[in-house]
């Protein structure tokens, strides 16, 4: 989805009904909003930010052994 909205004379923005309904958002909703390389980046503040974060990217940790990786890190830092 790809639209145009026009920033009001206070500064405010209309959210489409498409997005809003694409990603649950309702009246009284917060969203977190950043910058990021130019673009400006709107999301749903989750009621619960670390229950949203757990388990992200653990893809990346799947195939490695917890004890040898500390391990490895402690071993590092005594050389």
């Amino acid at each position: 989805m790809t639209t145009t909205v026009k920033v009001s004379s206070r500064n405010q923005i209309v959210i489409p009904a498409e997005a809003r309904r694409a990603l649950g958002i309702e009246p009284g909703d917060q969203l977190i909003v950043s910058v990021r390389d130019g673009l400006l980046v709107m999301i749903p503040k989750p009621d619960d930010i670390l229950a949203q974060l757990r388990g992200l990217h653990k893809e990346v940790w799947a195939d490695v052994d917890v004890e040898d990786y500390i391990n490895e890190e402690r071993d590092a830092w005594q050389d």
